[in-house]
């Protein structure tokens, strides 16, 4: 995706919804640290299910600590790895909105 392309509306207004979303996410009291604590919990239910297989044979319950715990896990990831690549993405379009605002100072006449 190349955002050199796109028109000064386009720009502006995914910036802005990209930039509300990033506020949103930064001013919530929990959202950040309950969705750590989720990740931490799904990894504590993998780590249990795999300890109860070792002590008590493979049994249904560990079974579905561990694929719980695996979800859980996989779901956080995932979602981190979106939230980074919304924030560079948003670093981004700074730029390019940054850049753009330069090149018209030097050339009023465009």
């Amino acid at each position: 995706m190349d955002i050199k392309k796109w028109s000064e509306e386009e720009l502006t207004s995914t910036h802005e919804k990209l930039d509300a979303w990033c506020q949103k996410y930064a001013n919530t009291k929990w959202g950040g640290t309950m969705w750590f604590v989720t990740g931490l919990l799904g990894a504590f239910a993998l780590s249990t299910g795999v300890v109860f297989i070792f002590f008590d044979g493979m049994t249904v319950m560990s079974f579905v600590l561990m694929v719980l715990g695996g979800i859980t896990c996989f779901s956080w990831y995932k979602s981190e790895q979106q939230r980074k690549k919304n924030r560079e993405f948003l670093e981004e379009l700074k730029r390019e909105i940054t850049r753009r605002a330069k090149r018209k100072e030097e050339n009023p006449a465009n």
